[in-house]
């Protein structure tokens, strides 16, 4: 038998994949409102939604799941258990991967929040390092999720780890992965439930394997 034949960046050891859930639907999507930390729970439609991506990774159309974590979060955990008792696993609590602390803006909608703190909405679209009022900047977001893929990869080393969490991390990590600037924020759709995955290999690289995924929706 041969030897197994490197990756295409040359790579022998095995990646630590991160198979990345974003949340079924809540109210609050229905509504385009910001919904950070407010905790609203699934709809019955998120419900249906969860239930289609569990069914679809249990399958094991993504590849064999080793571990099931998820943003505390109750649309997230919500979703990470329809997957986790579709696995025949159970949830770990993740906080790393909790949504972005909107602050006053929680639950309102664009323009609602461009109309009650214009300036601040409009500084807050164009720099990263500006929060919303009482609440958490993108680079806040990013500085969490960089030590959460850190300690992900170190734990699940060479394994695959589903993690169930919102938008904003769920994007912040795959900017990280690309290694491109803020700009993936505001131009990458992420639909709910969908499914994005990502690699990291030992010696420190990232391979982006899928985006948006939402085959099981169809």
């Amino acid at each position: 038998m041969s030897a197994k034949a490197p990756s295409w960046q040359g790579q022998m050891a095995d990646p630590t994949r991160i198979v990345l859930l974003r949340h079924g639907q809540t109210a609050l999507s229905v509504e385009r409102r910001y919904s950070g930390r407010g905790n609203p729970e699934l709809t019955d439609l998120g419900h249906e939604q969860a239930a289609a991506a569990a069914r679809r990774i249990a399958a094991g159309a993504l590849g064999t799941v080793d571990a099931v974590v998820a943003s505390p979060l109750a649309r997230a955990t919500a979703t990470a258990e329809a997957a986790a008792d579709a696995l025949g696993m159970s949830v770990r609590r993740f906080d790393g991967l909790i949504e972005t602390d909107f602050g006053e803006w929680e639950g309102l909608t664009f323009r609602e929040a461009s109309q009650r703190d214009p300036e601040l909405h409009r500084r807050w679209l164009r720099d990263v390092d500006v929060p919303p009022p009482g609440g958490e900047s993108f680079a806040q977001v990013a500085e969490r999720i960089v030590q959460a893929r850190a300690d992900l990869v170190t734990e699940f080393a060479g394994r695959t780890v589903l993690a169930v969490s919102h938008v904003t991390p769920i994007k912040t990590m795959l900017r990280d992965a690309l290694g491109v600037g803020p700009e993936l924020l505001f131009r990458l759709h992420l639909d709910l439930a969908s499914i994005c995955i990502v690699e990291y290999y030992p010696d420190g690289g990232s391979v982006v394997r899928l985006v948006n995924d939402t085959a099981h929706l169809q």
